[in-house]
């Protein structure tokens, strides 16, 4: 278990498909524990595997317990006709927070970490969540989903923003089939 380093806006992985889980040991088990670190550590309510630089479609969130989860390979879908208006964040776009609306409620399908079969079924933040971690697994970013104004606004606050001068982070492949493909 430990802290890693969450990739930033503008790192490619963050805009690529990520795999399907295929193995479930304890190699997967260690990425959903480092999941979890690292989302506590950085106050998030929840954290995609590719925003660790790790290519699958595994995340860690909070659950309706207030207790951290994760789901693997996840679907979604019936969701609500009801929507919630909000702000919404991401730990990749630090700082910055839009108004999003999105489906009040969501039916969630996918595997625990031992890749037995999970379903959730989630409301309010935890529905938000859900969206949201799916869709970095997709590669879709929250600010994608924007309309037009707002996305324009963002992406002057990320371009003023400290961390959008750092240079991206030095991608290494692992030897592990479990990590995939690096970009």
């Amino acid at each position: 278990m430990a802290v890693r380093e969450i990739r930033l806006f503008g790192d490619p992985v963050l805009r690529t498909k990520a795999a399907e889980v295929t193995t479930f040991d304890k190699e997967l088990r260690r990425l959903v524990d480092d999941l979890a670190d690292t989302m506590w550590e950085a106050s998030g309510a929840g954290l995609a595997a590719p925003q660790l630089g790790v290519s699958l479609r595994v995340f860690t969130y909070f659950n309706d317990d207030d207790e951290i989860d994760h789901l693997i390979n996840p679907v979604l879908g019936p969701f609500s006709e009801e929507l919630q208006d909000g702000e919404e964040g991401c730990l990749s776009l630090p700082g910055l927070a839009f108004e999003l609306p999105r489906p009040e409620r969501v039916l969630a399908v996918g595997q625990n970490m031992y890749g037995d079969p999970v379903t959730v079924e989630g409301g309010g933040i935890v529905s938000r969540c859900l969206q949201h971690e799916t869709d970095h697994l997709d590669g879709v970013l929250f600010i994608d989903r924007l309309d037009r104004e707002t996305k324009k606004a963002a992406m002057k606050a990320i371009r003023e923003a400290d961390w959008a001068a750092e240079p991206p982070p030095v991608v290494r492949a692992s030897p592990h089939p479990l990590f995939g493909r690096a970009t």
